[in-house]
């Protein structure tokens, strides 16, 4: 498929969005960020997800939209309030980029959204055709890519992204200051199965997703996923660290609060649509992966 020169990014700012801006750009792609603002530079163009406004002048002529932007699910507590939030920035959002991107027409629309989709999947392995779960970010994850699909007549890719590992944000970036001090340790039973993916892979796979003939569903994780204390374990001996204290689980609803359900819940998700495809990642397995984060 033909290669993308100019790409429109929502939540270039992020944990995400900034590692994805630099790459395109060192790859040689045009990138235009979306702002909730007038803009201020050149590659900046407005938008409102409140409003549903779109500077669509802006975006004539662009061959891809990544729509990267919502409300984050683990900063804050899940008061009732917050939860809208979380839904209603995903609603609001994801309908007022489809619309634009249903009207601009580029070659893909790549929407975010989150392995949550499958809500607690215990032992069992899960790919990009099962069916949603039960709890509320299945169901946020549900309405979420149905937004997505306003993007009429155009190839949408719905990336369902893991646990995104990096040293500098994320759980990753959370965990390290304890495991560091040697305060570290498995969270609960250490039994649920985390799907995680290095930034630098997810990175890589967006941008495989911007060429290659796939659209839907696409699992961003590894292919490897593991269980909690196989992760911690990994995490404490890339530190040279030991794993001594684990954090049981009424310590962490009492913390955490609703969010404590994606901690201590079991995803084990599998990459189906990208091994598929062909994609390779660079590191496929928490060992090697782990090992490289905390030396970079």
């Amino acid at each position: 498929m033909r290669v993308p020169e100019r790409i429109a990014i929502t939540g270039s700012s992020g944990l995400i969005g900034t590692a994805l801006v630099g790459h395109l750009k060192s790859e040689g792609h045009t990138v235009q960020r979306l702002v909730r603002r007038a803009p201020v530079a050149v590659d900046e163009v407005t938008w409102d997800p409140n409003t549903g406004y779109v500077d669509l002048r802006a975006l004539e002529g662009v061959d891809a939209i990544i729509h990267l932007a919502g409300a984050p699910v683990a900063d804050q507590r899940w008061t009732k309030k917050y939860k809208a939030e979380i839904l209603n920035s995903r609603l609001m959002g994801t309908t007022t980029i489809a619309k634009a991107a249903a009207e601009v027409k580029p070659d893909v629309f790549i929407s975010a959204s989150a392995i949550g989709w499958y809500g607690e999947s215990g032992n069992r392995a899960v790919v990009e055709s099962d069916r949603v779960g039960d709890d509320f970010l299945a169901a946020t994850c549900h309405e979420w890519e149905a937004a997505a699909d306003l993007a009429t007549g155009v190839r949408t890719v719905k990336i369902r992204t893991g646990l995104v590992l990096d040293p500098t944000g994320g759980a990753l970036g959370k965990m390290l200051p304890l495991f560091r001090l040697g305060f570290g340790g498995r969270l609960g039973s250490g039994k649920q199965w985390w799907s995680w993916i290095t930034l630098h892979d997810l990175v890589r796979a967006i941008d495989f997703a911007l060429v290659e003939d796939i659209s839907g569903p696409v699992n961003l994780t590894s292919p490897n996923p593991v269980t909690n204390l196989e992760f911690t374990s990994a995490l404490a001996r890339a530190l040279h660290r030991p794993a001594l204290f684990p954090a049981p689980a009424f310590a962490l609803k009492a913390v955490l609060g609703g969010f404590s359900s994606e901690v201590l819940g079991s995803k084990r998700v599998i990459p189906q649509i990208l091994q598929e495809a062909g994609f390779t990642w660079d590191y496929p397995h928490i060992t090697e992966a782990l090992n490289a984060l905390v030396e970079s």
